[in-house]
C-alpha cells in the first residue's frame, strides 16, 4: 500500500501535466492568427462552338469576353441592325409614313429564297411596320423597301446604292473599322462583313433608340397594312427569331442572322439588376447553338459585372 502512494502520485502528476498540455495546446490554437481564406477563382471562360464571339459591359464598354473579337466575318441579317439604325437616324422622321410594297420587292426575295415578312405586292405600310417586319421575321423584302424609301437618288438602284453608302458611313462615324456592307440585309456580294466586337458595338448604339428598343425585345407583332384597294388587311403575326426572347432572364434584344458563309449569328443582350450585358456570335453550327452560345456568354458577362 505504501509502495503504490508514489505510482499514485506520479499517474496524478502525469494526467496533470497532459492535461495541462492540452489546455496549452488549446490555447494555442484558439488564441493563433487565422489562416486567411484562399482566394476565389474566378470563373473560367466558357468554351462556346461559334467561331467568333464578344461580350461587353454595355454601361462604361469593359470587354468580358472575347473569341477572335476581331476577326472579319460574314454576317448574315445581323447587318439588318444598321439598316435600322440608319432609318431611325433620318431626320424628322415620321414612323407613320407609308410606303407602297414594289413587285420589285417580291421578286427580291424569290430570287435570292431569302427570309420574308410575305409583304403584299400594292399594300401600304408604314415605316414603323416595315421595321417590325425587318427585324421580327428578318424579312429582306421589308429591307428592301426600307432602302428604297430612305435612299437617295432618281431610280431605285441609285436610292438602294445611297441608303448602303449611308450605312457605310454610320459605321465610320461609330469606328466600326472592321465592318463593310455591300447590302441592305446581309445577302452581300463578298463585301459584307464585321467582327462580333464591331457588332456588339453598333448594337449597343442602336438601343439608344426608344424605338429600336422596343422592337427587338417583342416577340410577336401583327401589322396591320392599306391594301391597294383602300380596305384594311390583318397580316399574319410577325414571330421574333430571337429564341432568348422569354427563354433566358432579362433577355432584350437584338437580331438573328445566318446564311451559307455567315453559318448562325446573334447579336444579343440582357439585363438583370440594373446590370446590361450586350455581345455577339458569329459562325455557331446552328440555331440552338448560337442561342447556347450567347447563354454561356449572357452567364459569363452578368458574373463580372
Amino acid at each position: 500500500m505504501i509502495n503504490s502512494i508514489p505510482g499514485i502520485r506520479l499517474r496524478r502528476a502525469v494526467a496533470v501535466a497532459l492535461a495541462g498540455g492540452a489546455v496549452l495546446t488549446t490555447g494555442s490554437l484558439s488564441t493563433a492568427p487565422a489562416q486567411a481564406a484562399a482566394p476565389a477563382r474566378a470563373a473560367a471562360a466558357p468554351s462556346i462552338v461559334a467561331k467568333g464571339g464578344f461580350v461587353m459591359n454595355d454601361a462604361n464598354g469593359r470587354s468580358l469576353y472575347t473569341k477572335a473579337a476581331d476577326t472579319k466575318r460574314s454576317t448574315g441579317s445581323t447587318t439588318k441592325i444598321m439598316t435600322a439604325k440608319v432609318v431611325l437616324s433620318q431626320p424628322k422622321l415620321n414612323l407613320d409614313a407609308k410606303v407602297t410594297i414594289q413587285m420589285a420587292y417580291s421578286d427580291y426575295i424569290v430570287s435570292k429564297n431569302a427570309s420574308s415578312a410575305r409583304l403584299i405586292v400594292g399594300d401600304k405600310v408604314t415605316v414603323r411596320q416595315l421595321l417590325y417586319g425587318l427585324m421580327l421575321p428578318s424579312g429582306c423584302d421589308a429591307a428592301y423597301a426600307l432602302a428604297d424609301k430612305f435612299g437617295s437618288g432618281t431610280t431605285r438602284a441609285a436610292r438602294v446604292k445611297s441608303f448602303i453608302g449611308k450605312m457605310n458611313a454610320t459605321a465610320r462615324s461609330l469606328g466600326l473599322k472592321n465592318t463593310h456592307f455591300d447590302s441592305f440585309d446581309g445577302i452581300g456580294n463578298g463585301k459584307n462583313y464585321s467582327t462580333p466586337r464591331d457588332l456588339t458595338k453598333l448594337a449597343s448604339s442602336a438601343m439608344k433608340s426608344s424605338t429600336f428598343r422596343t422592337i427587338v425585345k417583342t416577340k410577336k407583332y401583327t401589322a396591320r397594312t392599306t391594301t391597294k384597294k383602300g380596305g384594311t388587311r390583318t397580316m399574319a403575326p410577325w414571330t421574333n427569331t430571337n429564341t432568348l426572347l422569354g427563354s433566358y432572364r432579362g433577355a432584350i434584344g437584338v437580331k438573328t442572322g445566318s446564311g451559307p458563309e455567315a453559318k448562325y449569328c446573334l447579336v444579343f443582350a440582357a439585363t438583370r439588376e440594373g446590370r446590361t450585358v450586350i455581345g455577339t456570335v458569329l459562325a455557331s453550327s446552328s440555331s440552338t447553338q448560337r442561342a447556347k452560345d450567347a447563354t454561356k456568354l449572357m452567364n459569363f458577362g452578368f458574373d463580372r459585372t
